[in-house]
């Protein structure tokens, strides 16, 4: 009897983990579907979302946050300049 109960106690404590990797199927119907009404909301609220989008402006100008600091006659191209003439011949900095 004891060798019983322990077999019941090793199979329902093995089985465990076996039985969470299984599919699990939902039984209950899923809830019912949209009404009209819903829908026709649910397409005012993407029409007016996309309309939203469309009036975003594009963004024409270039965002360079530092652009107010440098001088007018220096580029970013001659900043990047600066930065590679500091550089030795082996890409190291210069001694």
């Amino acid at each position: 009897m004891r060798i019983l109960r322990a077999s019941m106690l090793m199979t329902a404590l093995l089985s465990g983990p076996a039985f969470a990797q299984s599919p699990h199927i939902n039984m209950l119907a899923d809830k019912p579907g949209k009404t009209q009404e819903e829908i026709e909301k649910q397409q005012a609220i993407e029409r007016a979302y996309k309309d939203t989008l469309r009036t975003i402006p594009d963004a024409a100008g270039s965002n360079d946050p530092w652009s107010g600091v440098r001088n007018d006659g220096q580029s970013k191209a001659s900043a990047k300049n600066k930065t590679r003439s500091r550089l030795g011949a082996t890409g190291g900095p210069a001694n």
